[in-house]
């Protein structure tokens, strides 16, 4: 009997082990289904309630009209001025100079801002608050804009107004482009963006910049793209630049500079573009904001440079 007994247990314990081991294969798989599903998820982008939404950025206040999404709107920063109805909206201040308790007291569900929004300090106390807080992506090309339109589209889950959106704009961008590359390298005018004069200081706009992807896609060359950025140009660099066209963006107090007072300066006076009284002066969203009307921007600006 003992012996039966010991042999009954044993039985018991091979077909116990036997299950155990065949389990294995289910349980690695169940693992591993579940691991995918987490991963899965994690890639999924995140929905936010966008109901009530603060656009920080010209380009993206305007994109969301583009989409016809505007309703979600509650209030935009200075530089969102287009269109006309965006002036409407409660304005919490320049997107580089934002105040966290101006935007906070609108009681937003959302904000989206552009990338080079800031200063930092403010951008930390808003993405500490409990409103989820989404930057926008900037790039000053084609690739870049399309990118921007996903991304607002992707946050305010209307995917295939924005994918219709790219379409439509892509196409236009593509013909504009397209058409101002004919022009052969030889001919291409040389183009100098001045931001600002004040105290007799030329600050000028170099690469990596909106007017200087703004003027290459117009089919120009960037007088001074020898430096990266926004910066002061001494007189001799003027010199050297030899500009065509001087590129300004339409502004207002003391900010504007009149053609005689800008070719008053010694360093511009001794330019082409003195010689001929080339000025250009266009609405800075307009030209710089590379969103949904880059396209007529680069129309614009090439018949500006070349006549047309």
């Amino acid at each position: 009997m003992r012996i039966a007994s010991n042999l009954s247990r044993l039985r018991l314990c091979e077909l116990a082990l036997t299950a155990a081991v065949m389990a294995l294969p289910l349980l690695a798989a169940t693992t591993a289904g579940n691991s995918f599903i987490r991963a899965a998820r994690a890639e999924e982008p995140k929905k936010i309630d966008t109901s009530r939404l603060v656009a920080v950025g010209g380009d993206v206040t305007e994109i969301v009209y583009a989409l016809g999404e505007e309703g979600r709107l509650i209030a935009r920063d200075s530089t969102s001025t287009y269109p006309d109805a965006a002036l409407k909206l409660p304005d919490v201040g320049y997107m580089r100079a934002l105040s966290p308790e101006g935007i906070l007291a609108v009681n937003p569900t959302a904000i989206i801002a552009v990338e080079g929004s800031g200063p930092p300090e403010a951008l930390t106390v808003l993405k500490n608050a409990s409103v989820p807080f989404e930057t926008v992506p900037n790039s000053y090309d084609r690739a870049g804009i399309l990118t921007k339109i996903n991304k607002i589209g992707t946050l305010l889950a209307v995917s295939d107004k924005a994918k219709a959106l790219e379409t439509k704009v892509g196409a236009d961008l593509d013909a504009a482009i397209a058409e101002a590359g004919k022009r052969p390298e030889a001919e291409r005018k040389r183009v100098l963006f001045i931001l600002s004069t004040q105290g007799g200081k030329i600050m000028a706009s170099g690469a990596d910049t909106a007017a200087d992807g703004i003027i290459k896609l117009a089919g120009a060359i960037n007088a001074v793209g020898t430096f990266s950025g926004y910066k002061p140009v001494t007189d001799e660099a003027i010199v050297e630049a030899k500009p065509d066209v001087i590129l300004m963006m339409n502004r207002q107090g003391s900010h504007a500079a009149a053609n005689d007072d800008l070719f008053k300066q010694p360093a511009l006076a001794l330019t082409p573009a003195a010689r001929k009284q080339a000025v250009i002066r266009m609405d800075g969203l307009h030209l710089l904001g590379f969103g949904p009307r880059t396209a007529g921007a680069v129309r614009e600006l090439n018949a500006a440079i070349y006549g047309g």
